[in-house]
Parts: C-alpha cells; sequence; structure tokens
C-alpha cells in the first residue's frame, strides 16, 4: 500500500514504520497469537472428530461383505464407488487439516504471523 522505500525511513526518534508498530501493538500481537492457538486447537478437534467418523465408515460399508468371497456387496454399484471415492477424499482432507492445525499450535509465532520471528 505504501512505496516500498517508506518501509526502511525512520521517524524523529530513529523507528522504522515496522518498529514503531510491534513496539505499540505488542499486547494486541500477544492476543492474537492466542487466539489463533486457540482457534487451530478447536478446529483440530473438529477435524480429528471427522477423520475418525471417515476411518470408521471405510471399514463398516454399507450393504456389508459377501459371505461367499468377502468382496462388498455393491462393488459393482456406481453409487458405492462414489461412496468409497468421497470417503477416500475425506479422510484425506481431514488428516491433512489435522497436521495443518497442529503445525500451527506447535508454530512459534512471530509478529509476522508466518512463524518466521
Amino acid at each position: 500500500m505504501i512505496p516500498p522505500s517508506y518501509r526502511e525511513r525512520k521517524n524523529a526518534a530513529g523507528k522504522t514504520p515496522r518498529e514503531l508498530f510491534t513496539e505499540n501493538h505488542k499486547e494486541l500481537v500477544s492476543r492474537g497469537e492466542k487466539w489463533m492457538r486457540a482457534t487451530a486447537n478447536q478446529c483440530m478437534v473438529v477435524a480429528a472428530l471427522i477423520a475418525t467418523i471417515v476411518f470408521g465408515v471405510a471399514f463398516s460399508i454399507p450393504g456389508g461383505y459377501d459371505q461367499k468371497n468377502g468382496f462388498p456387496m455393491f462393488i459393482r454399484k456406481e453409487i458405492f464407488i462414489a461412496f468409497v471415492i468421497s470417503d477416500a477424499i475425506s479422510l484425506i482432507f481431514s488428516s491433512a487439516s489435522i497436521l495443518m492445525f497442529l503445525s500451527i499450535v506447535t508454530s512459534r509465532l512471530g509478529r509476522t504471523g508466518t512463524g518466521t520471528g
């Protein structure tokens, strides 16, 4: 929003805009970090519940298994294939979100909010 050269300019006290912002908003940064960690914790719980349910559904498939050969009863039905694909996608996305939220919770957040300090 401002020209790049302004980012390095100093005021009368000899401080750059970033230094001045960091000094004036320490509590805001601290509260933001606490909020982000709390939100990530809550989202991680929801993602874990979804992953648990999806994992369980993968083993208790609709229609059950054929007692003669052990294959699912609806293995040739298109809707069953759609179910299996959507279940796999749900498991992948919920696992990925658990890892993402875990990285937020365990990261060391800095003033940029990216973990770089």
